[in-house]
């Protein structure tokens, strides 16, 4: 069996493969900054602690990432993750990135596509792995939605959602196998439209209510055109209609 380091490893889809690789009987070991939350304390951008962390791994899962500010410390926080890897010499270093990011110049994109090349070029053995929207993330924003009396949103953008969780599986499976450099692609069941979207989940839920919002410039072209979605790799199995029949609460509320 093998040792594992899984940084984000208390998050949406780090908690799964944390679960996952402890059910396969390895070792994992979870960094976090807060005493008690992981098995290890550690700080991404300073570096302190992830090297104690890191030693005598076998692998390690970078699955953390600093979303709500654009992704402004990520690239730091890879860096700390690459020379950690150097130093224990892990025989592979999985990233959990997104379907798309270097056709839309939306700013946590560029930050993944640099946190991305930093890997590649580091010559540490990776595998890299690129997913799209996880249900959790559009359903995380349509209960923030909700709560507004009515809100305006690009309702011709283009999604195709997969449950975290399987995302999660498919990580852990890359990290107990060889470095592939870029993984194939991990897509949903489907490919929808915000407005599809939207209409499911308000078979279950009553809010939010929207306008549509047209909007200009790349980004916006980049998702209606659905560069951030991968029709060829339709690997999840979870539809967002059966997701949204289970969701009853904001996903991400005890990160916030």
């Amino acid at each position: 069996m093998g040792k594992f380091l899984v940084t984000g490893g208390t998050g949406v889809l780090g908690r799964v493969a944390v679960e996952r690789l402890r059910a396969g009987g390895h070792e994992v070991r979870v960094l976090s900054r807060r005493a008690g939350a992981g098995t290890h304390v550690g700080d991404l951008v300073s570096g302190a602690g992830v090297g104690a962390a890191a030693a005598g791994v076998d692998a390690i899962v970078h699955a953390a990432s600093n979303g709500r500010r654009f992704g402004n410390t990520d690239v730091a926080q890879t860096d700390t993750v690459i020379r950690a890897a150097t130093e224990a010499g892990v025989g592979n270093l999985v990233y959990v990135s997104i379907v798309g990011i270097e056709r839309i110049p939306f700013r946590y994109y560029r930050n993944k596509v640099a946190c991305e090349r930093r890997i590649v070029e580091s010559g540490v053995p990776h595998t890299i792995l690129r997913a799209t929207q996880f249900h959790e993330l559009i359903a995380s924003a349509l209960f923030a939605a909700g709560r507004l009396p009515i809100t305006p949103l690009p309702l011709d953008f283009r999604f195709q959602p997969v449950a975290a969780a399987e995302v999660a599986v498919r990580t852990a499976e890359l990290a107990t196998g060889t470095p592939l450099g870029f993984a194939p692609d991990f897509g949903g069941p489907e490919v929808l439209t915000l407005r599809e979207l939207i209409d499911i989940w308000r078979q279950v839920h009553a809010r939010p209510r929207v306008v549509p919002m047209p909007l200009p410039g790349r980004i916006a072209k980049g998702f209606r055109a659905g560069f951030n979605t991968c029709p060829e790799h339709t690997d999840g199995t979870l539809s967002w209609a059966d997701y949204v029949r289970t969701a009853v609460r904001d996903p991400y509320a005890a990160e916030k």
